[in-house]
């Protein structure tokens, strides 16, 4: 292909008499004629100085762009808002970040439709980051790639590894009388050692295997660590890959396909990932014009053994995977057990076979099991439905063996009332915890409870309570705890009607979650329902309330014709 066809995007914007003054402004910059005659790569970056995750970001994109400028294009940096889910757990300011994604998604598809880059490097690394710019890239259509900064190293207190999990749950232990707040605070100041996203098989982590699964990372990318000095040959090699990328006119509807979502989907549940993949690969999959449902969720965990004995469920974190064969080690595993299609392109332009069929694996690594030996017979996500859940809710089931679950309601219409009474220690063994009008329209934004989750946990009730909400749980939740209730609570669904001490059960094995009250009692109740006023009648947050779609379709905001 000639090297004018790389340049059919920001021609537009950069040649000929008219567009002298385009060109007088970005000269302004620092930039030749010279590099604009060469192909145009936007890099985009999340960096943002409120968290660990992004805050190296800036510094990643000098090897990018010494990469896009080694084969021979010129890039562009520009960065976006990033809403750091951990700071703001259990918080109003959580309800920022999942209408961060669609924050983060429009911004870069606007940049990138205004400023006609030829192809893009999006540089990314907390939660919302890697869906946000991925569902951009999908809009813009043009070659592309994602990029994940990488992990934190875990911290050391006590002899042990630990990540910010842990952190989460000494505050219940302080509030059961296990813990000291001396202690506590030890630990909050080792947990997070340096840069880098979240260190278990969380959203974070869970979202970029996601990427590479799906084709839109480079395979390999995502496993080094964020403060490894490989990084930088990763970023490089980034920004060659994305030049190749153009010369083949390798986009994403190239490469996105109903199969390498299911591909996606298997290593999600084979790691044992977040329930906020469901939420993301689903909205993915809508942008990009490809029929997915949270079904195939059920459909492929129920195939596919749960190989990786990663936190919160398991043993290990992100940087052990690393040292173990990285995610590629575990699509070798997959594909080997016929868990894969194998024949999906992915970026690099390589299929996801020959991708990770040369998968190295440390001797004696026990981070991903042979597939003789799984940690479960299937995987880590499972859809359930019934009187409470009509349209679908998901429950994580990686790294604890409850299966059947009936005792009380005890119902809470915020996150926060919750929380006091967990604290308070007035929630007992056997309960199940309701929590409300948290979802994409009532939070809004459907906050993570894992502030609350992990409170549970930390006062010594996770092995006897179940929790179930129509908002989200952070990848870092584990127990019985079920999420994405739909319909929710604001928009009329059956948990709207719960009451206190109600008898809810939870039958994993039968995919189903009820309420033991009959169907007219149901249709009594729902009929005396009254929707709460808004949180929000102004700004960001009403106009996502106003828009947003269910959590069973992604929670993508959807215009109003």
């Amino acid at each position: 292909m000639a090297e004018a066809d790389l340049r059919q995007r920001s021609r537009i914007l950069y040649d000929g008499r008219d567009r002298a003054a385009a060109r007088a402004y970005v000269k302004g910059i620092g930039f030749t004629d010279a590099d604009l005659a060469k192909p145009m790569i936007g890099v985009a970056h999340t960096w943002i100085e409120t968290m660990t995750c992004n805050i190296n970001l800036r510094e990643q994109a000098v090897s990018v762009k010494e990469g896009v400028r080694a084969a021979g294009g010129t890039p562009m940096e520009f960065n976006t808002i990033a809403i750091s889910d951990g700071v703001t757990m259990g918080t109003e300011g959580m309800k920022a970040s999942l209408i961060s994604r669609e924050v983060i998604a429009d911004s870069i598809e606007l940049v990138g439709r205004g400023h006609m880059f030829d192809a893009m490097v999006t540089l990314v690394a907390c939660d919302k980051t890697l869906p946000g710019a991925a569902l951009a890239l999908i809009r813009l259509d043009i070659p592309s790639l994602l990029l994940y900064g990488g992990s934190i190293l875990p911290g050391r207190y006590a002899g042990r590894d630990v990540t910010i999990l842990d952190v989460f749950e000494a505050v219940g232990a302080v509030a059961a009388g296990t813990m000291t707040e001396a202690e506590l605070r030890a630990l909050e100041n080792v947990a997070c050692p340096g840069a880098g996203a979240c260190g278990g098989q969380f959203t974070a982590n869970t979202m970029a295997m996601a990427m590479e699964f799906l084709g839109l990372s480079p395979m390999g990318s995502a496993r080094v660590p964020a403060p490894d000095d490989r990084r930088a040959a990763v970023n490089h090699r980034a920004g060659q890959v994305v030049l190749e990328a153009l010369q083949q006119d390798l986009r994403p509807s190239k490469i996105l396909t109903r199969q390498s979502f299911l591909n996606a989907i298997a290593g999600v549940v084979a790691s044992g990932g977040s329930t906020n993949a469901v939420l993301h690969l689903v909205a993915m999959a809508r942008e990009a014009n490809i029929a997915l449902s949270i079904d195939d969720f059920d459909l492929v965990s129920q195939r596919t053994p749960l190989l990786g004995d990663l936190k919160p469920g398991g043993r290990f974190v992100a940087a052990d995977l690393d040292t173990a064969g990285g995610t590629a080690l575990l699509g070798r595993r997959l594909l080997e057990g016929g868990y894969l299609d194998g024949g999906q392109m992915t970026i690099t332009g390589r299929t996801i076979a020959e991708e990770v069929a040369a998968a190295p694996e440390t001797p004696g690594q026990e981070v991903v099991r042979p597939l003789e030996r799984p940690l479960k017979a299937h995987g880590g996500l499972l859809i359930l439905r019934g009187n409470l859940a009509p349209d679908g809710c998901v429950v994580k089931v990686a790294g604890h063996e409850r299966v059947l679950h009936r005792g009380p309601a005890r119902v809470f219409d915020s996150e926060e009332a919750c929380m006091r009474a967990v604290t308070r220690r007035q929630i007992n063994p056997g309960d199940v915890v309701v929590i409300r009008y948290e979802g994409p329209s009532g939070g809004p934004g459907m906050r993570e409870m894992l502030g609350v989750t992990a409170a549970i946990v930390g006062v010594g009730l996770g092995d006897s309570v179940a929790l179930l909400t129509d908002g989200r749980f952070s990848g870092a939740t584990h127990g019985l705890m079920i999420a994405h209730v739909s319909p929710e609570a604001y928009r009329g669904g059956p948990i709207a009607a719960v009451r206190e001490s109600d008898t809810i059960v939870v039958d994993v094995n039968e995919r189903r979650l009820d309420v033991e009250i009959t169907d007219e009692e149901m249709r009594t109740r729902l009929a005396a329902w009254q929707q709460p006023a808004p949180r929000y009648t102004s700004g960001v947050f009403a106009k996502y309330a106003a828009s947003v779609s269910s959590a069973s379709e992604g929670a993508v905001t959807l215009p109003k014709w």
